[in-house]
């Protein structure tokens, strides 16, 4: 009942959105047109997400969706204060104010709801998670002949070539892209994305299904674009690769945005400087990647692990600090986080003496856990940097579990009410690919010497 109400309002809110147009209230503001056009995006999106909500059975999969809703809620805002145009956000109808209260309350319950559910079987799964191992590495909803493309020693067979040199039926990844997309039929679809620099920023609409993307390896395909919000996009569109598909794999190298569910990133790299990688939200496994930035670099609102990944933090400009990680949790029940497990975090060249902290609290309700991870020297004693003054000290969750290296000392960490020292390996699990993934087996990947879950 609380959900349908919850879509009523999404679906009177897009409403009233989509006619702010024809009041001009944007006429002479391309800044501000810009972010109106994300927020009817987002909340079409929302629609969505709320109705297949309502129809699920599953728990995770509901709350995963809920707190996706909450994401495009805050996003929409987002748009504007990346313009510094906060202002405009008074012309929003008084409907959203009631709409936010209902999308934290219908995720409440749900997330009431989950818990019952999970102490029933809380204690037997925990026992399996620490105690077992596996060689699979990869999530329980992933097909088997998925993980075989994603092991083979060679490119699966494409179903779509792209190629730069005009060798392919295809000279750039959109292309290819909505050829993919025409083929359908249910089953996964191959991108083969042959080696060469693709100028272009790519967009993977929801409407794609079970799509592919192969690359020939790390800095052999490569894909560049210019959109970011210092020239004149919203952080929403600044994505040089953006991928809202469902069930989606990808296997190359660029600077990314990951908005879609059930999503893989195997071997992939990702350079950038600020804002390199944003994990937008739904469920996101990066597995043998490689990370570059500056300053927030890794950052967004996805229920999301990083395993086995290189992350590397380069120089900033010269009134900068880093940070390795800005989560953007807004609501305490969302299921969401960044978890960096297993990984090594470094310099990518020489750092000096500039400040790096593995995060900062974009949002109320911030929540990363490092573990069993290598921690570089560049890692300031603190550990984590704040926001703005004491915001959001005491409602994060920032933990760390196990780490080794120069960086990984917690005995000069920050004194804040939400950082953890996690000992308890019974707490930690709880962050591991098993339990914090739509609360399915999920193993460790194969090659690495740890138990599954941690």
């Amino acid at each position: 009942m609380a959900l349908k109400v919850t879509m009523e309002q999404a679906i009177r809110a897009h409403k009233l959105v989509s006619t702010m147009e024809s009041n001009n209230l944007f006429k002479d503001n391309k800044k501000a047109k810009m972010a109106w056009e994300d927020c009817l995006e987002l909340y079409e999106d929302t629609i969505y997400q709320l109705n297949r909500s309502i129809t699920t059975k599953n728990l995770n999969d509901r709350l995963t969706w809920q707190s996706a809703s909450i994401a495009n809620h805050q996003t929409c805002q987002n748009g504007f204060i990346d313009f510094n145009l906060n202002s405009h956000l008074n012309y929003f109808p008084s409907v959203m104010s009631n709409f936010s209260k209902l999308l934290s309350n219908s995720l409440s319950i749900t997330k009431a709801v989950s818990m019952l559910e999970a102490n029933q079987e809380l204690r037997g799964r925990r026992r399996l998670l620490l105690s077992s191992s596996s060689s699979h590495g990869f999530p329980e909803w992933l097909s088997v002949s998925d993980r075989r493309l994603l092991q083979a020693a060679t490119p699966p067979k494409a179903d779509v070539l792209v190629a730069q040199d005009g060798s392919g039926s295809y000279k750039t990844i959109t292309e290819g892209v909505a050829a993919a997309a025409r083929i359908g039929g249910g089953r996964r679809v191959v991108v083969h994305v042959k080696a060469g620099v693709y100028r272009e920023n790519v967009v993977i609409k929801k409407t794609v299904k079970n799509i592919m993307i192969v690359g020939d390896g790390i800095d052999a395909t490569v894909v560049t674009g210019n959109g970011n919000a210092q020239d004149g996009s919203t952080t929403f569109r600044s994505a040089t690769f953006g991928a809202a598909a469902h069930l989606y794999i990808s296997i190359m190298t660029g600077k990314g945005q990951g908005h879609s569910d059930h999503s893989v990133f195997y071997r992939c790299s990702f350079k950038g400087y600020q804002d390199t990688l944003y994990v937008y939200a739904q469920r996101q496994f990066y597995r043998d990647c490689d990370v570059y930035g500056t300053v927030d670099f890794i950052f967004g609102d996805a229920v999301s692990v990083l395993q086995n990944c290189n992350i590397y933090v380069r120089r900033p400009m010269s009134n900068q600090q880093n940070t390795v990680t800005a989560q953007g949790r807004t609501d305490p029940n969302e299921n969401t986080g960044i978890i960096i497990h297993n990984c090594r975090i470094t310099a990518a060249g020489d750092m000096g003496s500039v400040k790096t902290f593995l995060g900062r609290p974009w949002q109320k309700y911030s929540r990363t856990v490092v573990m069993k991870s290598g921690l570089g020297g560049l890692i300031n004693p603190a550990g984590w940097a704040p926001w703005s003054g004491s915001f959001a000290l005491s409602t994060l969750y920032y933990g760390e579990y196990m780490n080794t290296g120069p960086g990984a000392n917690t005995a000069g960490r920050v004194h804040w009410p939400g950082f953890h020292v996690i000992r308890d390996p019974s707490e930690a699990v709880k962050f591991s690919v098993g339990d914090f993934l739509a609360g399915g087996s999920w193993i460790p990947g194969s090659g690495v010497p740890f138990d599954a879950g941690l």
